[in-house]
């Protein structure tokens, strides 16, 4: 069974830990000195948060798979949506040991399809874009899980979003 994936980066980690586990009635499954996730199953969603590695807001959204099958199903998903898919495979995230792959709506808004195979003691890097180009200005700052924007993309990205 798939989980959506919801990821944002906090300013004060402390505080929203405190804000999500009362949100939510639980602790975090997670908890580092920079980032904190919630497995949850109702509602199905694996929510983290994290401080010093993104902007503040939604950072990105995902799909997580249980295993190889579902993976394989999500990612023909992403290749039938007609937009450029960056085939990130094996790659260390948040804490987590995962295969993935990115795409991004035509919004910009960025979404990962992951299967994770165990935890990690890092937290772990971002991938190179490369092609995909229209990102939500959330995004493109983040450290890790996000795939980074080139600087040009950045600019056009948050001029139409960021403007006041």
């Amino acid at each position: 069974m798939k989980r959506l994936h919801v990821h944002v980066g906090v300013e004060d980690l402390a505080q929203s830990i405190r804000f999500y586990s009362s949100l939510f009635g639980a602790e975090p499954t997670v908890a580092k000195a920079d980032y904190a996730k919630w497995m949850l199953e109702d509602p199905r969603v694996n929510f983290a948060i994290s401080a010093g590695h993104a902007t503040r807001g939604v950072e990105h959204l995902g799909i997580q798979v249980e295993d190889e099958a579902e993976l394989a199903e999500v990612y023909d998903r992403l290749k039938a949506a007609d937009r450029p898919v960056l085939e990130e495979g094996s790659t260390t995230c948040c804490y987590a040991k995962s295969e993935k792959s990115w795409i991004a709506d035509p919004q910009g808004v960025v979404w990962e399809a992951f299967l994770t195979h165990g935890d990690s003691t890092v937290y772990g890097g971002a991938p190179a874009l490369g092609s995909l180009t229209a990102q939500s200005a959330n995004a493109v700052d983040s450290a890790c899980c996000a795939p980074a924007l080139p600087q040009s993309a950045k600019a056009s990205s948050c001029s139409s979003s960021c403007a006041g």
